[in-house]
């Protein structure tokens, strides 16, 4: 099942082409109320699963009923999680690396936009801003000290995410994630979220991302090094889990590269979907229209200390 936020955040089915309003959900320009909406949609799936599954089996009868998908809004699945929580250096980077020690953080929630958004890129004095491709994990009910072999029991299912990344912003040498990561817009998510059940192996998916037409990043989340059960683990044992809280895998940083005015990013997960975001430069900076070999590189050598 692929469930969406649609034109004024109303939660929606996405059937084939066609996107289909749930009957007695209400739409607002509130991303917190929609959040919440959605969230509380989440929260009371399996009380609501076989409504939603005559109204899926309807939609799937009436095709024509539904609204062109390329005649929706759609909006960013969950516009405001309480928790956006993503995981550092989490890629074996094709195998080029040994795993790092588990980590993770915190990522704000306004920085999260939708399909068809614009990244606006700050004022700021950054070397440069980069994208960054990920599997996103959305929680389905509370977690709180889950341990791994029960954690997948936690995943109401998956969406895409992008990590827009401003770097040479760290005041220290062991930089700092709130400077890079939290700006608004830097958080594009969607196109909708896929269930658990439609996703048979979330560790074996292809995911690739576009600048205009340049191929960007291309893994497999097979590379993943600290997994899904881990990543659920790690992050109930240090703080309570909510149904709508999302969990960004990380990405691997072969095929990272420079965002900049004017340009399109598209990503796509196998088995999730696709969507793009244009970004914006008011101060119109510029960057090699390549991938940065040279970030990647580092990412392959362990961090000391």
């Amino acid at each position: 099942m692929r469930l969406a936020l649609v034109n004024d955040f109303r939660p929606a089915l996405v059937v084939g082409d066609r996107v289909f309003p749930i009957p007695g959900t209400l739409g607002t320009r509130d991303p917190y109320r929609a959040q919440e909406r959605m969230a509380g949609l989440i929260a009371n799936f399996a009380r609501r699963r076989s409504t939603l599954e005559a109204h899926l089996r309807r939609a799937q009868a009436n095709p024509e009923r539904g609204i062109p998908l390329e005649k929706a809004r759609l909006r960013a699945p969950l516009p405001r999680p309480s928790k956006l929580i993503c995981a550092a250096v989490n890629y074996l980077e094709n195998g080029q690396r040994p795993p790092a020690e588990q980590d993770c953080f915190l990522k704000a929630p306004t920085s999260v936009i939708g399909p068809g958004d614009t990244v606006v890129l700050p004022d700021a004095k950054a070397t440069v801003f980069h994208h960054e491709a990920e599997l996103a994990v959305v929680i389905g009910k509370r977690a709180s000290k889950v341990p791994p072999e029960k954690a997948m029991e936690y995943v109401f299912g998956y969406t895409c995410f992008m990590d827009i990344s401003a770097r040479g912003l760290n005041p220290n040498s062991r930089g700092s994630f709130f400077l890079g990561k939290s700006w608004d817009t830097f958080g594009p998510m969607g196109p909708w979220i896929v269930t658990a059940d439609e996703v048979p192996d979330p560790h074996n998916l292809r995911v690739r991302l576009w600048v205009d037409d340049q191929p960007r990043h291309d893994y497999n989340t097979s590379d993943m090094a600290h997994k899904i059960p881990a990543l659920i683990a790690f992050s109930s044992w240090v703080c309570t889990l909510e149904p709508g809280d999302v969990i960004a895998c990380g990405t691997n940083h072969q095929g990272i590269g420079p965002v900049q005015d004017g340009e399109t990013v598209t990503i796509e997960i196998e088995r999730i979907g696709r969507f793009s975001v244009k970004v914006s430069d008011p101060l119109k900076r510029s960057w090699p229209k390549a991938i940065d070999v040279e970030f990647a590189r580092r990412v392959l050598v362990p961090a000391r200390g």
